[in-house]
């Protein structure tokens, strides 16, 4: 596989708990998908991992060189945890499909945070 881009992100952890401070429900159910939701709500650092999940869906999107445009929505990018501290990045809907047009044929992703900041790196991949 190829390399087609590379992303990353970081984002203070204050910012993301003010967010939900502010907004609560309506901001998770509209950044985060009902996966992410559970998984991040289950653990012990929530804020610090709602943020590391922000951080991720900003570097997929960097990585697909893209932003926000052709109609992709925060929920279109999925991070599903797959034990330990592994990831894997799930596309849905607009972001799925630009993937196709670019031939991204999978994502990788880190993530990292600490008490007062959360950082991911992605880095798209091509056949």
């Amino acid at each position: 596989m190829n390399p087609l881009g590379v992303g990353t992100h970081i984002v203070e952890c204050l910012r993301i708990a003010q967010l939900i401070e502010r907004h609560g429900e309506l901001f998770l159910r509209r950044v985060f998908t009902p996966r992410e939701i559970e998984y991040c709500s289950s653990r012990r650092l929530v804020t610090q991992q709602y943020a590391a999940q922000w951080a991720a869906k900003e570097a997929v999107l960097k990585a697909m060189g893209t932003g926000f445009t052709g109609g992709i929505s925060w929920r279109d990018i999925e991070i599903r945890p797959e034990g330990g501290i592994r990831h894997t990045v799930a596309m849905g809907g607009s972001a799925r499909d630009i993937c196709a047009s670019q031939r991204i044929v999978q994502m990788l992703i880190s993530m990292s945070h600490c008490r007062t900041h959360a950082t991911a790196y992605a880095i798209a991949l091509g056949e």
